[in-house]
């Protein structure tokens, strides 16, 4: 059965007891907050990986920085 994978009656079954358990009138909500669900997370997800590229440049730009701020710098020990 799962070897090749869900067919279309395996949805309605589905179905059916989604509707037993919890109730047409239930359903739109249910609906509405796993859509709200799903949107926050995808924005999380993408705020994340924003805030992975933006720590990768960050960490190049201070290593192109690094090398030029020592050459130059004549007020280290010696």
């Amino acid at each position: 059965m799962f070897a090749r994978g869900l067919e279309g009656w395996h949805f309605i079954i589905i179905l059916v007891i989604v509707l037993l358990l919890w109730g047409a009138p239930k359903l739109p909500g249910l609906a509405k907050s796993l859509g709200q669900s799903m949107r926050i997370f995808r924005k999380e997800m993408k705020g994340l990986g924003e805030d992975k590229a933006a720590d990768r440049a960050e960490k190049s730009a201070d290593k192109a920085s690094e090398p030029a701020a020592t050459e130059g710098d004549s007020t280290s020990a010696k």
